[in-house]
Formats: structure tokens, C-alpha cells, sequence
């Protein structure tokens, strides 16, 4: 889709427009009415058009065209071209979607003025529109810890299939990552993915943004499901949904058709639905705001997907990931983690998770030094989670009002907690980490009722009584 199509019913014009711009190394085509021109572009998509307002024994005119071009190709740019322009038919064109209006007699170097620019156009929307149809943003995985390959062992498993997914986890932990890369490595990689902002989209609109709408004066409107056909969409925040609209969804998905608000007739669309949650759903289900029919549909095949603490291990892999996201996207400085960074960074409480992480290193980068390594006080934490600007610890409260044997105890077993927790449950890398010998460390989480347990495909440390310490 490279070339430009030139519509126009005086043939001096069409070819005289087709020789500047061949002369410009555009390839061109011509038409000379409404049908060679709508059978010129269902043959074969555009990059531009340049559309006469006026034909003669044609069936459409120009405005006619310009609607219905922009309705089914709303990536081409139309540039409306006639010899009786004026504010009012400029103003009409413009408001239906044309480029720009240029009046006859034109002058050449406006003309290609005009046709570089939205050339330039046509391209990006191209560019854009492929990228969406791949997935956008990244769907790259980065991770090594047991909870990070437990996940992805189980998305591996679902991407050559059609199957439901139903991603669930905490806020910011990457759920519409994993969603991508279930899309990018399926079948329908090449179709769209879609994504519906379930807890973005008003209540009163949802219908129409996904079903799309049919009106007298605004025509065809198609909505995302119909968008997505032949490819992936995916509900984010699927809990927010409100019930009308869950009832509805309900039916496409065994159906695969829905009409549209104000239509009359059944489009069929061929989808595979993926969708995520950080809700407890069976909760909502039980106070009846969502639909149980509903969540046993959707939920096929369940996938975990854990927060930044269970994998903390990933913490400086992700950290020098976003670094190099960040200079490519944003021009920031390729800078790596000091040691202490690193490990300062994987022993913060990250309520945002991976997002929160994300954010963080691009503040870093934006405020840096411009060093190549980022220093650990170049980390923001809170106040109270680390030394004063004299080097005092600052305790909190309830830690200051204790003996001196019980503090002690306290803060031992809340540094060996964050530090087990930290390496993954991994005795061994703890042990290491903090100074002790591995038998030591295990006699001293013995003493402080510190237990490491399996879970979400990794190792975690709680207070506990004690039991026999887990093979690693």
C-alpha cells in the first residue's frame, strides 16, 4: 500500500497530477468515477487518495465517497481537490474526514506540499496500526525466579491454543504483558489485540464501545469487538464490567455474535477472549456484582500472576530491562544498578509491583547524575526504612517502645524475612548474603520461628512454628 489514487473526471487533470507525481517517484492510479474508484480501493488499499469533489455521471460525488472511504479505511488520507470550492463545501469536507482541500487551479508546489505531509501520515498510521495489531507494547517476559518460570511454563502452555484465560494477580504486576505474549506467540499473532479498560470505560457506554452503534446520521460505528475479529481481546479488570453488559458478553461468547446499539442485523465475529483481575472474584460473585455463568466461561484456564515480592529475585533483571527501555524509548542514560542498589531494591516493600518499579528507575534516570552507575542513594525509600542524613536508623514506633532482647529479636527476624525472601527462599544465597554459615542461619531462624514454605511455584519465609527446612 504505497501508491496514490487519483480521482478525478477530466482525464487532463487525473494525468497531469499523475505525471508531477511520478516525476516525484510516486506510483499512481487513476479513476474517473465513483465505481472505477470504490473497485480501485477494495482492490487494493491506498496509502492516499486525491478525490474531486464534483464527478460527473458518477453515482457518489465526492463527499459521498469521502464518508464511505473513511468509514471502512479510516487510515487513508483523502485529499479533496474542485474548481468550485468554497468556505462552506471546505468546511464539510474537513469535517468528514478529508485531509485537507486544495481549490483548482492549484499550484503545484502547494499541491506536493500537501501530498508529502500526508504521506508522511499514511505512514505512521500504518506503522500504528500494525503495531496494534501486534500487541503495542511489549510482551516481553523478564524473569528467572521460580514463581516468574511457574507462570510462564503455564502461559506457554495456552498460547497454540484457543482457550480462555483468566489472568489474575495484584495491580501493576503485568498481567496485560502476560496477555500480549500469550497473543504474540499464538496462532493469531497476526490479528488484532484489543485491549477493553473495563474499569476506564463509563458504565452507560460500554455497550456502545463494544458492540458499536448504527445511526441514521453517523452510519456504521464498529466497536471493539468487532475490531478484534479474527484476533484476541482482552478484558482488563474484567470485575468492573457492569452486570447488563456481563449478561450480553455472555451471549457472544457462546453465540460469537452480537448486534450493534441501533442495529437490526447479527455480526459474527470469530475471537479468542482472554481477560484478568486483581478482585477476588468469587467475592464479587457472591455479593452479586458479578456473574457466576459469566466467570466459569471466562475462567478456563486460571493463571497466577505473582507480585514483585514473590519474585524478588527478577528485581535488578528488570531494573536493567527498563533502563534499556527507557533509553531507546525516552533518550534516558544507559546507566546499571550498583550492588547496593540492587540489593537495597530487593528488600523495599513495591505495592505498585512491576509498574511501581518501572516508574521508579525512570525517576531515577530523569533526576541522575549522569554517571554510569546508579548509586544507592539514589534510591527513594521511605524515611523510616532506612538510615537518617547523620546515619542514625530511624525505628518506627511500636519497635522503639520495646526492650532492648525483643527489639532485637524483632528486627532480626523481619531482616532475615525480607533477606530469605529476597534470594527466593534459597537458604544457601542467604546465608551467604548476610555473613553466616548455613547451619548458623538455620539455628537462628529456628530461635525465631522463621519458616520457609513453597508457594506460587517459589520459596517464601514466614513466621511459623518451626519444621524441618524444605530440600532446596
Amino acid at each position: 500500500m504505497s501508491d496514490i489514487l487519483i480521482v478525478d473526471d477530466e482525464r487532463d487533470i487525473r494525468e497531469l497530477i499523475s505525471d508531477i507525481l511520478k516525476d516525484e517517484g510516486y506510483s499512481t492510479r487513476l479513476a474517473a468515477n465513483s465505481t472505477d474508484c470504490m473497485r480501485s480501493v477494495t482492490d487494493e488499499t491506498p496509502a492516499l487518495m486525491i478525490l474531486d469533489i464534483w464527478l460527473k455521471d458518477s453515482e457518489m460525488d465526492g463527499i459521498d465517497i469521502l464518508k464511505s472511504v473513511k468509514r471502512d479505511y479510516p487510515e487513508v488520507p483523502i485529499i479533496i481537490i474542485s474548481g468550485h470550492g468554497n468556505i462552506e463545501l471546505a468546511v464539510a469536507a474537513i469535517k468528514q474526514g478529508a485531509y485537507d482541500f486544495i481549490e483548482k487551479p492549484f499550484n503545484i508546489d502547494q499541491l506536493l506540499v500537501v501530498i508529502r505531509r500526508a504521506m508522511e501520515t499514511s505512514r505512521l498510521r500504518r506503522e500504528n496500526s500494525a503495531l496494534r495489531k501486534k500487541g503495542g507494547d511489549s510482551a516481553e517476559m523478564i524473569g528467572n525466579s521460580a514463581a516468574f518460570r511457574t507462570m510462564l511454563s503455564q502461559l506457554d502452555k495456552v498460547t497454540k491454543s484457543n482457550g480462555r484465560v483468566m489472568l489474575t494477580g495484584p495491580s501493576g504486576a503485568g498481567k496485560e504483558v502476560a496477555a500480549r505474549y500469550v497473543h504474540v506467540n499464538s496462532t493469531r499473532a497476526d490479528a488484532p489485540f484489543v485491549v477493553v479498560n473495563c474499569a476506564q470505560i463509563e458504565a452507560d457506554r460500554m455497550e456502545e464501545v463494544l458492540f458499536g452503534r448504527e445511526s441514521g446520521e453517523r452510519g456504521i460505528e464498529p466497536g471493539l469487538l468487532e475490531q478484534a475479529d479474527g484476533g484476541v481481546i482482552y478484558f482488563d479488570e474484567v470485575a468492573d464490567m457492569p452486570l447488563g453488559t456481563q449478561s450480553k458478553i455472555l451471549r457472544v461468547l457462546v453465540d460469537q455474535q452480537f448486534l450493534r446499539v441501533g442495529g437490526s442485523e447479527k455480526i459474527k465475529v470469530d475471537l479468542r477472549v482472554l481477560s484478568s483481575t486483581s478482585r477476588a472474584l468469587e467475592a464479587e460473585i457472591a455479593a452479586g456484582r458479578f456473574r457466576e455463568e459469566l466467570y466459569h466461561r471466562l475462567n478456563v484456564v486460571p493463571v497466577p500472576v505473582p507480585s514483585l515480592s514473590e519474585r524478588r529475585e527478577d528485581i535488578p533483571v528488570l531494573a536493567d530491562h527498563f533502563v534499556e527501555v527507557l533509553n531507546r524509548s525516552q533518550g534516558l542514560p544507559l546507566r546499571r544498578l550498583s550492588d547496593e542498589a540492587s540489593a537495597l531494591m530487593q528488600t523495599m516493600a513495591w505495592p505498585g509491583n512491576v509498574r511501581q518499579l518501572r516508574n521508579v528507575i525512570e525517576r531515577i534516570l530523569i533526576l541522575g547524575d549522569g554517571s554510569d552507575e546508579i548509586d544507592v542513594t539514589e534510591v527513594p525509600v521511605e524515611e523510616e526504612r532506612g538510615p537518617d542524613k547523620e546515619g542514625r536508623v530511624v525505628l518506627s514506633g511500636s519497635l522503639a517502645m520495646l526492650p532492648l532482647r525483643e527489639a532485637r529479636e524483632a528486627f532480626e527476624r523481619e531482616y532475615l524475612l525480607t533477606q530469605i525472601n529476597r534470594f527466593g527462599g534459597n537458604i544457601s544465597k542467604t546465608a551467604q548474603f548476610v555473613g553466616m554459615e548455613r547451619s548458623a542461619l538455620h539455628r537462628k531462624l529456628k530461635s525465631l520461628n522463621v519458616v520457609t514454605t513453597n508457594r506460587a511455584g517459589g520459596r517464601i519465609a514466614r513466621v511459623d512454628e518451626l519444621t524441618e527446612d524444605a530440600a532446596e
